[in-house]
């Protein structure tokens, strides 16, 4: 199994990162949007703790920079009929604290903000899910929620998917730089059209 992966940033774009070991093998590595925001710019060290996930398919890595987020990662996929990605989707939103909270106080409201995540499956989540996290101790978020994650709710609130919107974050948030959410939701709804105008021709 490949439990972390620490090299030099050399690609951040959409939702993969790849990272290089000092071997020079590069790992490609699917992140939430909380992670990518917290990430070195292109060039930078850094570590993340991964959890390969291996199907018929393909084998995909998935990675975090805490073992807490890990861990949820890991119970979120022990509930039937939720995958990796659907997994990704609710960290990207919530993020691992919110997730977690939003599991054991039976929040159904909060966890079907989640693209993907309708009434039912959110219920079977819960019922599933509800007293599997006692014993994880995920860091809790103070203040106002990062930048990403509030854009990401105002571009879910216009009708974009989780996917798109976070793939949209992503291109326009310049690492290390702070930028004011309404700033990051103008240019994410910028490239947002651009790239449907782009895919119309």
């Amino acid at each position: 199994m490949i439990s972390t992966v620490h090299g030099v940033l050399t690609d951040r774009s959409g939702e993969n990162v790849i990272l290089e070991t000092g071997g020079g093998v590069g790992y490609e590595i699917v992140i939430p949007l909380g992670v990518h925001e917290r990430l070195p710019a292109v060039g930078g060290q850094c570590r993340l703790y991964t959890e390969l996930v291996v199907r018929e398919d393909a084998w995909t890595l998935y990675g975090f920079d805490s073992v807490a987020e890990r861990t949820v990662f890991r119970r979120l996929l022990m509930a039937s009929g939720f995958g990796p990605r659907l997994a990704i989707a609710l960290l990207s939103t919530l993020g691992p604290d919110r997730a977690v909270k939003s599991i054991q106080h039976r929040d159904v409201a909060a966890l079907s903000t989640v693209s993907g995540i309708g009434k039912k499956k959110a219920e079977r989540l819960i019922l599933e899910l509800h007293d599997r996290f006692k014993d994880v101790a995920v860091p809790t978020s103070s203040g106002a929620p990062p930048t990403a994650d509030a854009a990401l709710r105002a571009l879910e609130a216009l009708g974009y998917s989780t996917v798109e919107g976070s793939a949209a974050i992503r291109a326009v948030l310049e690492p290390g730089a702070e930028a004011e959410t309404d700033l990051v939701i103008r240019r994410a709804l910028q490239h947002l059209t651009s790239a449907k105008r782009g895919g119309s021709r």
